[in-house]
């Protein structure tokens, strides 16, 4: 299920920024490896700084995109076995046990990356001399971005109960 348009106005405007920065950042990737591998192989050498700026980007594209998934409701579920086991009734509590279980694996990660990333980030980067604290940001941000989307997906399924289709891995809306 699609949460955005259940978003207030500045939680779909950070899920539409988010999702302009992964086009951006995805079109610089493959832009970025595309002429790198051609200065390779057409003019025998490459640019150094290219590799970190897409080390730099598969990072952030990577824990952005998690958060973009998120507001979708498009990470997989597989949900066959619940089905078949248990009523309406125990499937919405689990899925609320496992909302909650994610919200606590998230905030253990942003606490992580943040101490991850103050740790790196007097260390400077071989080629371009960016902090690395700057690379290891992108999962406390990422995080918390997710965090923020769950947590408002959360407060949407409570206010309005997830139907038997919705909790149901044979819908077509979460392919």
């Amino acid at each position: 299920m699609d949460y955005r348009p259940k978003y207030p106005t500045g939680l779909r405007l950070l899920s539409k920024s988010i999702d302009g920065v992964l086009f951006l950042g995805g079109t610089a990737i493959v832009s970025l490896v595309f002429v790198n591998a051609f200065l390779r192989g057409a003019a025998g050498f490459d640019l150094a700084w290219s590799l970190e700026i897409t080390a730099f980007l598969l990072l952030w594209t990577t824990f952005l995109g998690c958060a973009a998934a998120i507001a979708r409701g498009a990470h997989m579920r597989v949900t066959e076995i619940v089905d078949n086991l248990f009523s309406l009734v125990m499937r919405r509590r689990l899925v609320l046990f496992i909302d909650l279980v994610v919200a606590a694996l998230l905030i253990s990660l942003i606490y992580t990356g943040f101490s991850i990333s103050s740790h790196t980030w007097a260390q400077k980067t071989t080629v371009l001399y960016w902090p690395v604290g700057l690379l290891y940001a992108s999962m406390p941000v990422g995080m918390a971005c997710t965090l923020l989307f769950h947590a408002f997906n959360i407060a949407i399924d409570l206010r309005t109960p997830p139907t038997d289709a919705d909790l149901s891995s044979n819908t077509e809306a979460q392919i």
